[in-house]
């Protein structure tokens, strides 16, 4: 059974003739491990469905099945337990609070899961270890670039040891060379077993996912799984909208990695090896649209 399912789930927001719909009948199943890249224009749900998967929000009408167990009316107090425990969040905007170091940033979860401080501040230090900001444990947010800052929220997504990571448009407010970074740690917890949800409006980002959703007024169009490495033939036809990576861009970033996580040289490599091996390339029936 999928690790995430969506029944016919619907969003609406106001009433009468001032009904907004933000979700229009989506289903969508999603399995343990998958990386998936959702896509759409501006306002055609994707925020809106992250927000439902992440727990965030409830369903108008419609179920969510997640690992086997129906979620869409647990009690606010169940939910954010499930959400805590299960689901860590990456924003474009970061969300670290200004006032607490890195550390305490990374630590913030684990204090409202009862955990020590001594216990917890080791955790959050392991994990800002794997995501090459050891040394920038004691910093304040403020005295960060944004490249490392999405690494701190990556880190604090981290620190629950979640099941599921959720990433809004992680690499939006963020140059080329930080957005690979970034974007290769996603790679790497993917490869490690964690299930991925990513919006993203960047077609090129897709080479990182196994599978691309496209929405579009609230329905999901198309569902499509890609070979890793590659760019998926839904995002290419966006792909005039964004310029081309030539093989002095692909050196930058590869130096750009291996000056951030110098003990992990090889992790390029390995993109390259993986991407070259091809995965089952079937296509999923397109999600009809229902009638509002």
């Amino acid at each position: 059974m999928p690790l995430i399912s969506l029944k016919d789930v619907s969003k609406l927001y106001g009433f009468g003739d001032a009904t907004t719909v933000a979700l229009d009948e989506v289903s969508l199943d999603v399995e343990a491990g998958e990386f998936v890249a959702v896509m759409g224009p501006s306002g055609s749900g994707k925020t809106t469905l992250m927000n439902m998967i992440g727990l965030l929000d409830r369903p108008t009408h419609g179920d969510y099945i997640l690992s086997k167990k129906s979620v869409a009316k647990l009690r606010p107090n169940q939910r954010a337990k499930l959400r805590r425990d299960r689901i860590g969040f990456v924003f474009q905007s970061f969300n670290l609070l200004p006032k607490l170091n890195v550390l305490d940033n990374v630590a913030l979860p684990l204090m409202y899961k009862g955990i020590m401080p001594v216990r917890r501040l080791k955790r959050a230090a392991a994990v800002l270890e794997r995501v090459g900001l050891a040394d920038r444990q004691y910093f304040m947010p403020r005295a960060l670039s944004g490249g490392q800052i999405q690494r701190a929220a990556i880190a604090r997504a981290l620190v629950n040891d979640p099941q599921i990571i959720i990433a809004d448009e992680p690499t939006g407010n963020l140059d080329s060379t930080s957005s690979l970074v970034v974007m290769e740690l996603l790679s790497e917890l993917h490869r490690t077993g964690n299930t991925i949800l990513m919006v993203t409006h960047n077609p090129e980002l897709t080479r990182y996912a196994d599978r691309v959703v496209y929405m579009h007024d609230g329905s999901i169009v198309h569902d499509q799984h890609t070979p890793l490495g590659e760019v998926s033939p839904l995002a290419n036809k966006a792909r005039q909208l964004f310029p081309r990576r030539t093989e002095e861009d692909d050196l930058a970033g590869v130096s750009a990695i291996m000056e951030t996580f110098p003990q992990k040289t090889e992790t390029a490599k390995k993109r390259r090896k993986s991407a070259a091996k091809p995965k089952r390339k079937t296509t999923r029936k397109a999600v009809t649209r229902a009638k509002r």
